[in-house]
């Protein structure tokens, strides 16, 4: 990556930035000079790397909240994997918008954004720095490696391990490369460091090398469920190969629904994972507890300080006439709301709706930047569901639910419905167990006429409501851009379609000038 890419690393995970493969040039500012001889004379280094590959998902450097940033260029707050992949999810789409007027947020809010977005390009790094990491990893623990350095037999079988979920965090990233910008460079373990920048890749040969990933790495994870709380295991790859299997037809121009229902059959099958029979549950201080996540990415009050992820979507939905305290929280930050239309899907019946907030403020939004305008959704909550405090009003206990059985639940019912077996029986079972759950009772059980993928795109808006699915789930059913219509949508109050080049984000114009190799996407 260019010189907005800085790595700062201490003790064992210092020796990525010997030869840290991001994009563009492949090059990184190290802060020490370690060498992988004397970083891993202490084995447990290699469990210290690989946590450091999960914390990039939650943190945004080496040192607390602010001062020592991975990447550069934006706020560190800002600059944090989970805020800006949350941001680039919701706010274009129906379910968000936010008051504040940062160069470069007001116009995830319209559908408006340009190559020069901070917040597009802060994403586009983060996806890097993450193979970055992985990559790295993966070169500093072949069994060559392992032998040179007198590894035990248990030692290597614990690598071996650590492997699969390196890998799996780095399908995990490349995901939403692909996902977001569409054709980006495939950088993978053997890529030269120092060599010519990387070609630019497209978007179905990434998305063969993550499948093929995700398919070979199972047998050294762990079973579904048997993982240790907040890392990979064979249910994580499984979800996420569903994931890129039910938006396959988006990516490659071909469907897969059937490969689909294959990967959730089995996962769902594995019986590791249970509905919570709390929805609020899911989404407090104490969500660790829960059955029903099968891949979060943690959050600590006192150990994972960040401004990013769950600081931010538990301060910024409070503002108005909310009581912080209510939340475990020190101070709202007026920003996050829903829009109408977003509101409108729910019945008043709907248990879901708990967290709407709407003493004080309308539903109507005639001004973005008025955080009253909008109903309120603090459905993030630093309180366990006991009612205790989080341990630090300032950040969070809550974990963000990458992954959970409920999504999967509906994506099942989705891939019947395009034609990839299953049986509608089963579908509308699984449709219904989150309804009844959702109104306390089977009042609101739908038929299975009722069962139909229009359905289906609403209920997931209800259910899933802010957990970073929303926009990749619209391009699916062709409703982002030029199809769908949502108050405020191309910055119009009452909404108006945009150009469909916007269901991919553009490449980041830093990066065009810094790899010659790299070619914008159309429209920008």
């Amino acid at each position: 990556m260019n010189t907005r890419l800085r790595t700062l690393a201490t003790a064992a995970v210092a020796l990525l930035l010997l030869g840290g493969a991001a994009c563009t040039d492949i090059t990184t500012l190290p802060k020490s000079n370690p060498t992988g001889a004397n970083v891993f004379n202490d084995p447990g280094s290699y469990r210290s790397f690989l946590a450091k590959i999960y914390g990039g998902l939650s943190l945004t450097g080496q040192s607390g909240p602010a001062g020592s940033g991975d990447i550069e260029g934006i706020d560190e707050g800002f600059s944090q994997y989970l805020r800006q992949l949350w941001q680039l999810e919701e706010l274009p789409t129906d379910e968000a918008v936010i008051a504040w007027g940062d160069p470069g947020l007001p116009e995830l809010n319209t559908q408006l954004w340009g190559a020069a977005n901070p917040f597009v390009a802060a994403m586009y790094y983060r996806v890097y720095f993450q193979v970055a990491l992985a990559n790295e990893f993966l070169r500093e623990t072949t069994d060559e490696k392992l032998a040179s350095r007198g590894a035990s037999p248990t030692l290597i079988e614990e690598v071996h391990q650590y492997r699969a979920e390196a890998r799996f965090l780095r399908a995990l990233s490349y995901w939403h490369g692909i996902d977001l910008f569409g054709n980006i460079p495939l950088v993978d373990e053997t890529f030269q460091i120092g060599a010519t920048p990387p070609q630019q890749s497209t978007r179905a040969a990434v998305y063969d090398f993550v499948v093929s990933e995700l398919n070979a790495i199972q047998p050294a994870l762990p079973a579904p469920g048997q993982a240790e709380y907040g890392r990979a295991d064979r249910g994580a790859a499984l979800m996420l190969l569903a994931k890129l299997y039910l938006n396959s037809a988006v990516y490659t121009g071909t469907a897969r629904n059937a490969e689909a229902l294959t990967a959730l059959q089995a996962l769902i099958g594995s019986g590791a994972y249970q509905i919570d029979p709390s929805y609020k549950h899911l989404f407090l201080a104490d969500n660790n507890t829960s059955k029903e996540i099968i891949f979060p990415i943690p959050f600590d009050g006192l150990h994972t300080q960040t401004y990013g992820g769950m600081t931010f979507l538990t301060h910024a939905a409070v503002g108005g006439n909310m009581n912080p305290g209510s939340y475990g929280i020190d101070g709202g930050w007026w920003g996050l709301r829903v829009r109408p239309d977003l509101y409108n899907l729910y019945s008043p019946a709907d248990k879901r709706g708990y967290m709407f907030f709407t003493n004080g403020q309308t539903v109507d939004i005639n001004s973005i930047g008025n955080f009253t305008d909008g109903v309120g959704a603090p459905k993030y909550q630093n309180v366990t569901s006991g009612g205790a405090p989080g341990s630090a009003a300032g950040f969070p206990d809550t974990d963000f639910p990458m992954f959970r059985l409920g999504d999967a639940y509906l994506m099942y019912a989705e891939a019947v419905l395009r034609g990839g077996g299953g049986t509608r029986a089963q579908a509308l079972a699984y449709v219904n167990a989150l309804r009844q759950r959702a109104y306390g009772d089977a009042s609101a059980n739908i038929t299975d006429a009722q069962l139909t993928l229009a359905f289906i795109k609403d209920e997931r808006a209800r259910e899933l409501l802010w957990e970073g699915h929303r926009r990749t789930d619209l391009i699916r059913f062709a409703q982002f851009s030029s199809a769908g219509v949502w108050q405020w949508k191309g910055n119009v109050k009452a909404g108006t379609t945009t150009a469909a080049f916007h269901d991919l984000y553009p490449i980041p114009s830093s990066e065009l000038g810094a790899n010659p190799n790299l070619h914008q996407n159309a429209g920008y």
